[in-house]
């Protein structure tokens, strides 16, 4: 067996001077209490959710909430059930009532239908291959009345009417805006000539049908006397962005224009001010649409939403919330009670302004619908709606009380 070797008299010396200048530190007791150590099993659940409790929950990514909440939204719309505001009768929510109402289709362009617009005796279209068509609201079939070729070398992108439909303005790609005599189906005058392609955009006709709005592609919104030699009398001043839709009130005294970055104004033209800058939206803006009694204003575009203001304090007073894609065209119906959509994808819904609910929704086709109108009801015609858009046909829906 080894020796194990002992430390010199010197180094025993060393050790005991180090040990001497160390303090005297107490050895810690491990004796545990027992009421703590018979229940550190109980207490584990009780740190784990406090550790839980501890590190925040991670929050869901607003894209990823959104496309939750728009998938229970369409399921919703599939399954629902609710009465058709014509005649009663319950029906599926997503759908137009069936035994209310007939649809008929022409083929109208053999191009894209980019702007249609309506009177009390027609239905106008007007598209990419440089025709306005005039259609028969009341005769079976709705036949062509009239068609004026070659009215813009460029196509047509925006058509407009005025309140008794007298009249009808066109604007085309190459700049030009056309004022038209549905009456007799003349040229009566060429507005704002010597403009450049692209430049007059968007158009709204006064419902006396003297006056017409008009937005360019700097954000300005310009106010022509149509009635006369076509002269700009009023111009009002945005941001400068592209001006991409505009309205006048029922009254003639207001003017919405909207914009492609989200902008949203309303202007008097009584007293040549902006009225409101509106808020809630930043997309591009598509459409603006006064009621017909001038109380609110609806505004949509890549938000895929429809907001509604207030037009006297230009709050938002509601938000009408469904469509999946770019809204192109918005449309009161007469009384005011329901709005009319058409969407980029083929959808057309129609909204309960009293509930802020969609009420009905029908699948078009997969094309674009760049117009929508709300059909003016009369004794020979029900109340009813046509749509038109990248397919090149116009679609009539109406009450089948309808002659």
């Amino acid at each position: 067996m080894a020796a194990v070797p002992l430390l010199s008299v010197t180094r025993l010396g060393l050790l005991h001077s180090i040990r001497s200048f160390l303090p005297t530190l107490p050895l810690p007791t491990l004796a545990i209490p027992a009421a703590i150590h018979l229940n550190i099993p109980n207490l584990l659940p009780g740190i784990w959710e406090s550790i839980l409790r501890a590190v925040p929950k991670k929050k869901q990514s607003h894209s990823r909430k959104r496309m939750r909440q728009l998938a229970g939204k369409a399921l919703q719309d599939i399954t629902a059930l609710n009465n058709c505001p014509a005649c009663g009768k319950i029906k599926r929510e997503n759908m137009l009532c069936e035994p209310c109402g007939t649809s008929s289709q022409v083929v109208a362009h053999p191009s894209d239908i980019f702007s249609i617009a309506v009177n009390p005796e027609y239905a106008i279209s007007a598209g990419g291959d440089s025709s306005i068509q005039v259609w028969s609201l009341h005769q079976p079939g709705h036949p062509l009345v009239h068609k004026f070729e070659n009215v813009h070398s460029l196509g047509v992108h925006h058509l407009a009417t005025n309140k008794d439909g007298g009249f009808a303005a066109s604007a085309g790609f190459d700049g030009t805006i056309n004022i038209w005599d549905l009456k007799t189906f003349s040229l009566v005058k060429q507005v704002a000539k010597g403009r450049s392609a692209g430049e007059v955009w968007a158009i709204s006709l006064s419902p006396t049908g003297n006056f017409m709005a008009a937005t360019t592609y700097n954000g300005r919104v310009c106010v022509y006397d149509v009635s006369g030699h076509g002269e700009k009398v009023r111009e009002y001043e945005t941001k400068g962005s592209f001006g991409m839709s505009v309205d006048i009130s029922a009254d003639g005294k207001l003017v919405a224009s909207g914009h492609e970055n989200g902008g949203v104004y309303i202007f008097n033209n009584e007293t040549g001010k902006i009225h409101h800058s509106l808020p809630g939206l930043i997309r591009t803006v598509r459409c603006v649409a006064f009621s017909p009694g001038g109380r609110l204003l609806a505004a949509a575009g890549d938000s895929n939403i429809i907001a509604l203001y207030d037009v006297i304090s230009g709050e938002q007073v509601g938000n009408l919330s469904g469509h999946s894609s770019w809204i192109f065209s918005v449309s009161w119906s007469q009384t005011g009670e329901y709005i009319l959509s058409g969407a980029f994808d083929g959808k057309v819904k129609v909204w309960s302004t009293d509930s802020k609910t969609c009420v009905a929704t029908h699948t078009e086709n997969d094309k674009a619908l760049y117009g929508v109108k709300w059909i003016p009801k009369s004794s020979s015609i029900g109340e009813g709606f046509l749509t038109a858009g990248a397919n090149g046909n116009i679609c009539f829906y109406r009450e089948a009380t309808g002659s």
